[in-house]
């Protein structure tokens, strides 16, 4: 496919925001239980396809963790399934108004939300995303277009196919939900250069894809970051509450990004907790990274910088022992990719300070870095968590999905 084709997509996309942007709640909620049950009436196809996709991942040696990422079952493509209709019934941001009222020369002034229009989603391995992104950015008004990895491709074909001939049926444009032309890099690369046609561009995925979209980007972009989440056990932490913490965070799910990667543990309860844990971690097949505290236990792997700077998505964690607080929050500071860290304590004034120093996208006190998500934070649906700082930041809901514009009401007024 060439550059002409994604643009060609693009202008496609453009055109359909239009008409979108306009369209009532009605008509997208209905759009949304449509997909839901497209996903269902095309499920023997959808499974086909990501069978294909699987066979051909392991066949070329993927990591198991992105085959998981990459695999759908009857339950997964189920969840898909309720994920839009739980975007359907959540309430509609478009057209809210932020902030407003009457000027002291009696001019109305309010401030509502607007669809950006066009939203270029491009991610890695998870088929899953392609409903999500399509769901979430049809509700917020916005036409999409997605550009899922190579390895995906014929689950993406599949779920898209399902979705556009939904949203036909309930009255919207098929190029609401668009897959980018091509599986190369070139059309990447042209997505990314798409200024004027694409509003946005929101990667998901790796460090390298991350970064590759941020610094070649001429669309602006908001970035999903990656997760090298910590989870710090202070010397007031409730030993029992820790170990819970620890091991959800670690081990509930590996592969995604709010999963905890590295712990820090302080040197007055190293003694008490260090066994608990490193046997608990154990049990559950995690391979401890350790600095010379955790490596006066067996089956410890030494840690270097890197293993402290690393988004492992995998049974492995980083370890170490700190003196104190201040330095749980030093070396946070210093390896932390500003998605979810966390504090275990029972002092107050440490949870505060914690808090107040670690800057990061979600800060968590005695909870699971597991917690960092839309749904669990009571917002229905995500588009993924943003680590920067303009213009959303943590989990992206229907409000991030959206940009704002004054209305200016008068009568007759002239400045």
């Amino acid at each position: 496919m060439s550059t002409e084709d994604v643009l060609a997509a693009a202008t496609r996309a453009k055109e359909a925001a239009y008409e979108l942007a306009t369209a009532t709640r009605a008509t997208k909620d209905a759009a949304l239980e449509a997909m839901a049950a497209a996903l269902a009436a095309h499920e023997p196809a959808i499974l086909d396809a990501n069978t294909t996709d699987v066979e051909r991942a392991e066949e070329g040696g993927t990591a198991p963790n992105i085959v998981d990422r990459l695999r759908l079952t009857p339950e997964r493509l189920a969840q898909m399934a309720q994920g839009l209709r739980e975007v359907a019934a959540l309430p509609d941001p478009v057209g809210e108004v932020v902030r407003g009222g009457a000027l002291p020369n009696g001019l109305e002034l309010r401030q509502v939300r607007v669809p950006f229009g066009v939203v270029g989603m491009i991610y890695e391995a998870r088929p899953n995303v392609t409903a999500d992104a399509a769901g979430i950015c049809l509700k917020s008004g916005n036409a999409v277009l997605l550009r899922g990895s190579s390895s995906a491709r014929s689950s993406n074909a599949a779920i898209v196919a399902a979705l556009r001939e939904a949203v036909v049926s309930a009255g919207l444009p098929a190029d609401v939900v668009q897959l980018v032309p091509g599986d190369t890099h070139e059309s990447v690369k042209a997505l990314m250069r798409a200024r004027g046609l694409v509003d946005v561009l929101i990667p998901r995925g790796g460090a390298g894809l991350i970064r590759s979209v941020v610094e070649e980007s001429t669309v602006p972009v908001i970035e999903t970051g990656v997760g090298n989440c910590h989870v710090y056990v202070d010397a007031s932490a409730d030993l029992d509450k820790a170990l819970a913490i620890v091991v959800n965070a670690k081990t509930q799910r590996t592969s995604v990004c709010n999963a905890a990667e590295s712990l820090l543990v302080h040197a007055d309860v190293a003694d008490d907790f260090l066994p608990l844990v490193i046997d608990a971690l154990a049990e559950r097949g995690v391979r401890i990274h350790g600095d010379a505290r955790f490596g006066e236990y067996d089956g410890i792997e030494p840690a270097t910088d890197e293993d402290y700077a690393t988004e492992y998505l995998s049974l492995d964690i980083a370890a170490a022992v700190v003196d104190d607080l201040e330095a749980a929050i030093g070396h946070i500071r210093r390896y932390s990719s500003g998605h979810s860290d966390a504090i275990v304590t029972e002092s107050q004034s440490a949870a505060r300070r914690f808090v107040a120093a670690v800057d990061s996208a979600a800060v968590l006190v005695n909870a699971s870095t597991r917690f960092t998500d839309g749904g669990e934070f009571g917002f229905g649906a995500e588009i993924g968590i943003s680590t920067q700082k303009l213009h959303a930041r943590g989990p992206m809901g229907l409000p991030e999905m959206t940009s704002t514009k004054y209305v200016v009401t008068g009568d007759g007024h002239v400045r």
